[in-house]
């Protein structure tokens, strides 16, 4: 299956047809990481990370289910609640 979410040099690229909902999606555009989810209302959510630490741990993330460990890992090590 193709992923719905892609970068070029004209910025991010979006397939909501091709998009699950609740999965969290992601593409790097301009060293800034874009994070998409479908939410169970078919509404699109897009969140911008410029934090350039964050972006490159995301970079090396080779699927979802790792960027996934990520966030659960930087949520606790921030003490931010979900």
């Amino acid at each position: 299956m193709e992923y719905p979410v892609s970068a070029d040099e004209h910025g991010v690229n979006l397939k909501p047809e091709k998009m699950e909902k609740e999965k969290l999606y992601h593409c790097i555009f301009k060293n800034k990481a874009f994070l998409i989810f479908k939410d169970s209302q078919d509404i699109l959510n897009c969140y911008e990370i410029e934090d350039t630490k964050l972006v490159e741990q995301i970079r090396k993330c080779t699927n979802d289910d790792e960027l996934e460990e990520l966030f659960e890992g930087y949520i606790k090590g921030q003490n931010l609640k979900n």
